[in-house]
């Protein structure tokens, strides 16, 4: 969650030789998926605030991120018990909205683990002994066969040997955090490394894990190859992202906070938060409208990529309110629509020729309109005699009229199959309040 500058002084940094390339490991399930569900819960929920950045003063990409001294963000984790079971609400709107995946931040920035860890002092170990919510969170998205996936920073800001960070150290300075003696350091990874071990064999097949915070060091020292064959070893077939420097993982760091227009070289996700914040606040700024979350998992869709839609539960683990009614609205479109969205590619429609995303499974082309048509759709310069029959999805899912916009000459040839203008006849009462997606069957390709 860094400045765009920041994210390319971090792409600028070599890999490490010998790295794994992202697709060498790639899982089938990820390649297929389109939306997941990220979590961003702790201490910092109960307190409804950003998570780690207020304890270094904030951050300028998080304008809502308060400005608090360590001890005082320290405190938050006094008292923190929350009630058990709140990860299967998540579970159910996760299922509900059609998630394939979903990620729990286990460790942010701040160090606070919630999973017991003899690695470190800072956790839920000690403020609720007895308490494992990662493993709460897995059983609870294993019920509804949804594939699991940890958040895990790299930094950490709490332990004395990374080093700690204190108010003398503001302003916070993302790429020249200070660094520690080589023993300490040492110290460190072997923390970090024992940390890994616990989340990666305690809690059976984990699907994915989302690195964070690389920026603070080179691959070098944070032992990148090392790291990844440690990770590789003990849960061979896990998916990971690209930001820890020094391993290949799908790209993520480049794409948070937006959609890209044109499939990007290679698998790919953007990260998305509901407002303008990835903790609770009770102003986080703008909320996103139900229907922008749906033109977003659409627009993910159409560039073969997956939106990653966070969530930030409050301290007991509920949802605010506004929160769970966009999912619960987002759900409802799914529920009409998923086809148009799950194991899709994009429809290779240039700009223009339909003005909202377009997907493709096999014979069937999805229009995705982000703005409710006047009467007609035109879809602009295919080979619109190719297109067998046209629908409406959804509850109101119904047959639709087609002409086509042909020039004079190559109506005159017969047997033609030219490129003209398809013009679908989409009537008032059919259209829905999110999204209105028209189903064309195709006969070989559109383009």
């Amino acid at each position: 969650m860094l400045l765009r500058s920041v994210l390319r002084v971090f792409h600028a940094r070599p890999l490490d030789a010998g790295h794994t390339p992202y697709d060498a490991a790639m899982a089938d399930w990820f390649d297929a998926a389109r939306l997941g569900i990220f979590v961003h819960w702790g201490p910092y929920s109960a307190a409804r605030l950003e998570p780690s950045w207020p304890m270094v003063g904030g951050v300028g990409a998080l304008p809502g991120a308060a400005d608090l001294t360590v001890a005082d963000y320290d405190r938050l984790t006094a008292g923190w018990v929350p009630p058990p079971g709140a990860p299967r609400r998540w579970a159910e709107l996760a299922e509900a909205c059609g998630a394939s995946y979903a990620v729990l931040t286990t460790k942010h920035h701040d160090g606070f683990t919630l999973f017991p860890s003899a690695h470190s002092a800072h956790g839920i170990h000690a403020t609720a002994p007895g308490r494992d919510l990662v493993g709460e969170y897995v059983e609870a998205m294993r019920e509804r066969s949804i594939r699991v996936g940890f958040y895990f920073s790299l930094p950490d800001w709490h332990h004395p040997s990374y080093p700690a960070f204190t108010d003398a150290m503001r302003p916070y300075s993302a790429l020249s955090y200070p660094r520690p003696a080589p023993e300490a350091w040492a110290r460190f990874l072997e923390d970090q490394r024992g940390q890994l071990d616990e989340l990666l064999t305690r809690y059976g097949r984990i699907d994915l894990l989302w690195w964070d915070g690389g920026w603070e060091r080179t691959a070098g020292e944070w032992d990148s190859a090392g790291l990844e064959s440690f990770v590789r070893e003990r849960q061979p077939g896990i998916v990971m992202n690209d930001r820890c420097p020094g391993i290949g993982g799908y790209g993520s760091m480049l794409h948070e906070g937006v959609i890209p227009l044109d499939p990007p070289a290679g698998p790919w996700e953007a990260c998305m938060t509901m407002d303008e914040s990835w903790g609770p606040l009770e102003d986080g700024g703008r909320r996103k409208s139900a229907a922008e979350l749906v033109w977003l998992v659409a627009e993910a869709a159409a560039a073969e990529g997956r939106l990653l839609l966070n969530v930030a539960p409050l301290g007991d683990g509920a949802l605010p309110a506004w929160q769970e009614e966009r999912l619960i609205e987002l759900a409802a479109w799914m529920a009409g629509h998923g086809e148009a969205v799950h194991g899709t590619t994009g429809a290779g429609l240039r700009a223009g020729q339909h003005y909202g995303p377009a997907t493709r499974r096999g014979d069937r082309y999805y229009l995705v309109c982000t703005l409710a048509p006047r009467h007609t759709l035109v879809l602009r310069e295919v080979r619109g005699r190719r297109i067998t029959s046209a629908r409406v999805l959804g509850a109101k899912g119904r047959p639709v009229a087609l002409d086509l916009r042909i020039s004079a000459v190559e109506r005159l040839l017969y047997g033609a199959d030219p490129l003209c203008d398809v013009l679908v006849e989409v009537p008032p009462d059919a259209l829905d309040p999110l999204a209105t997606v028209i189903e064309l069957t195709v006969s070989g390709d559109l383009l």
